[in-house]
């Protein structure tokens, strides 16, 4: 049944209405986005959008994501209008306001329907493509009657101006992701006026230069939307649906400026907007007529998802397919006989080669592990466990070539975790986690599993130079509120990082890890699990105890080496691997103070920037590392060259002690 064009268009008027007078009340906002996409945004959730607002979390409903998520009003309002049970008006009405799950922007933990958070423009329409990804890699495990659904994605002019936009339609078009549709506001506006100011592209060549299929509406014409939506949906490409908008459509004197951007209307415009959509309700108020046209289908929905849960309850594959769904590791899943067989045969390697070895084992107990490079496969060793690559022709595979496409990876890999059912892990220099790091802090504070796996950490890539040598990374990466860094000092320790990254369900975790050779500095088969508290005693004092080493990866078996020349010359030395500062500082004051004594002279060591170390070693302390950047040579040298070892350390730590 199709709601005749009437109701139509006062279904659409609803979110103009909801729209403007949300940003009315808050004095914030942007109203002109979802002025504009109402038309197009009420079709696609009455007619195309497979849902069940009673089941925001049903597995194979259909991925939507406003990727323009200035304008957060259009979300809410689709969400309020279709019955979902939040946000409710008065959250509307407190929009932007404390307590309301209306925030700015959408946040995906915030709100059951809100797929993914967006704002940083072009993140949404990429994190799109990681669930459209995983959407086709579940297919192919579970088959149609369990995983059949499209991933739906709003985005406007910002969105497709990103430069991340140009690597998440690479990846998109080569994927051949055809049940992924982007409806673009083609208004021709942002903040600073009209986009003649900034670009004379073609985007609409620019997209079918990379695969997709593209198709234009006009975007206040239903009949029109129908047929491009139509037209997408029989397409085996990815669509781009250009819908030719007014932005602030029905602000009489407004619309189709930036004046609508990011600013309210005011009380005269809306008054007069009322009049001009023939819209008589008052502020936060929606006709009974119109919430009826809205969830005239949620029945059919719901009975959709039934049919849905009997193919399941049916299926085989049902406890499985809830599993990975719920983002459960097996019960039997477990790295300890890896680490007991380490321990067994020590060995020295480098961190990423002690990653690859890890995921040997993890890819061969956990089926939804989906791994991927950003052309350095060989340099992250990151396709290991007998994994074959993911394809156009074989969604099957769980290895992604992503290209040079860093930002891209990241938050596909994002939208593959909002999506659930696999866990994505991808790598790449950790130099260039600059490239990365907008889509890093979305896997923060969207609470994703994504698993960086970021290799090269420090000078000891040697002759690459310092525009590839790490100084500053590690400590900024340390700094993102729920991320958690791990630079591990050997082959246990990689292992023992993997699972701690794997078991934690809603933080992300950075891996930095080495290019060199590293000894093995643990074998005692009883001293396991140490990793999982951020940082751990590796050698006591034999002496009386006067000096704390605190390294971390690579510079603790340095560290070590300072602690036994210390002890020769009877001062007691204990040495301290800084495996994960999050985690340690997650821990009691009396773990952390017995680790780290006040009492002691605290040394820290690590090869980047020294910045922050003295939250560890106190205003007193030595903080050993590199305040400038690197140079080009073998990494032996430069490690000399920048007083990381123990000939140059231990006697700055004499001269300390003897003041």
């Amino acid at each position: 049944m199709t709601i005749d064009t009437a109701r139509m268009v006062q279904m659409a008027n609803a979110i103009r209405a909801l729209s403007m007078d949300a940003v009315q009340a808050a004095n914030s906002g942007h109203p002109g986005m979802p002025m504009g996409m109402a038309d197009a945004a009420a079709v696609l959730w009455s007619e195309y959008l497979r849902h069940d607002p009673k089941a925001p979390d049903w597995a194979d409903r259909d991925r939507f994501v406003l990727s323009a998520g200035h304008g957060s009003m259009l979300i809410y309002s689709l969400l309020h209008l279709a019955g979902y049970e939040q946000p409710t008006i008065e959250d509307i009405r407190n929009f932007r306001q404390i307590g309301s799950p209306c925030a700015g922007h959408p946040e995906n933990f915030l709100l059951p329907g809100v797929e993914c958070t967006t704002g940083p423009l072009g993140q949404g329409l990429a994190m799109a493509v990681g669930m459209a990804i995983a959407e086709r890699h579940l297919n192919s495990a579970f088959g149609n009657a369990l995983v059949d659904h499209k991933t739906w994605v709003i985005a406007g002019d910002g969105c497709l101006m990103e430069g991340i936009n140009h690597e998440a339609i690479g990846i998109a078009g080569h994927l051949k992701l055809g049940r992924m549709n982007v409806l673009w506001d083609d208004n021709n506006i942002t903040i600073d006026g009209s986009t003649d100011l900034s670009t004379s592209e073609d985007i609409k060549a620019r997209y079918e230069a990379t695969g997709w299929h593209v198709t234009s509406c006009d975007g206040h014409d239903f009949d029109d939307i129908r047929r491009a939506l139509n037209e997408a949906q029989a397409d085996d490409r990815p669509s781009l649906i250009a819908c030719k908008t007014i932005i602030g459509k029905g602000a009489p004197t407004k619309q189709g400026t930036s004046a609508t951007h990011g600013a309210p209307l005011g009380d005269e415009e809306i008054s007069a907007a009322r009049e001009v959509l023939g819209w008589d309700a008052k502020p936060f108020e929606i006709p009974e007529q119109v919430y009826a046209d809205w969830r005239a289908k949620n029945a059919d929905h719901a009975k959709a998802r039934d049919e849905w849960q009997d193919r399941l309850n049916a299926s085989g594959q049902r406890k499985e397919f809830e599993r990975r769904m719920a983002g459960d590791l097996p019960e039997s899943f477990s790295l300890d006989n890896y680490i007991q067989k380490l321990m067994a045969e020590p060995q020295k390697v480098a961190t990423r080669k002690a990653s690859e070895m890890a995921l040997a084992q993890i890819n061969g107990k956990l089926a939804e592990t989906i791994g991927g490079s950003a052309d350095l496969t060989g340099s992250n060793n990151t396709k290991a466990g007998g994994i074959g690559p993911l394809t156009a022709d074989d969604y099957s595979g769980r290895y992604i070539y992503y290209g040079i496409r860093e930002f891209g990876m990241a938050a596909a890999m994002n939208g593959m975790a909002l999506h659930g059912g696999v866990i994505p892990y991808g790598g790449t220099f950790l130099v260039f986690t600059d490239y990365c790091r907008a889509a890093i802090r979305l896997s923060a504070l969207q609470q994703t599993r994504a698993i960086y796996v970021m290799t090269h950490d420090s000078i000891g890539l040697g002759e690459d130079g310092p525009t590839h040598q790490p100084i500053e990374h590690v400590q900024s990466l340390r700094m993102i509120p729920n991320l958690l860094v791990m630079r591990p000092a050997d082959v246990v320790e990689t292992a023992e990082c993997w699972e701690i990254a794997l078991r934690e369900k809603d933080r992300p975790t950075v891996l930095a890890l080495t290019r060199q050779g590293l000894p093995q500095l643990r074998n005692a088969p009883d001293e396991t699990d140490m990793s999982s508290k951020g940082a751990y005693r590796l050698k006591k004092s034999s002496n009386a105890h006067k000096v704390t080493l605190v390294a971390s990866g690579s510079e603790v078996h340095v560290a070590l080496e300072c602690a036994e020349r210390l002890e020769k010359e009877g001062i007691g030395a204990s040495v301290v691997s800084m495996v994960c500062t999050q985690l340690f500082d997650e821990q009691s004051a009396d773990y952390r103070t017995d680790m780290i004594p006040a009492d002691t002279l605290r040394v820290s060591v690590e090869a980047g920037t020294t910045f922050g170390w003295e939250r560890y070693t106190g205003t007193d302390g030595l903080n050993i590392g590199i305040d400038r950047f690197g140079a080009s040579a073998p990494a032996g040298d430069l490690f000399k060259k920048f007083g990381l070892t123990a000939d140059d350390i231990v006697p700055q730590i004499m001269n300390k002690l003897n003041g």
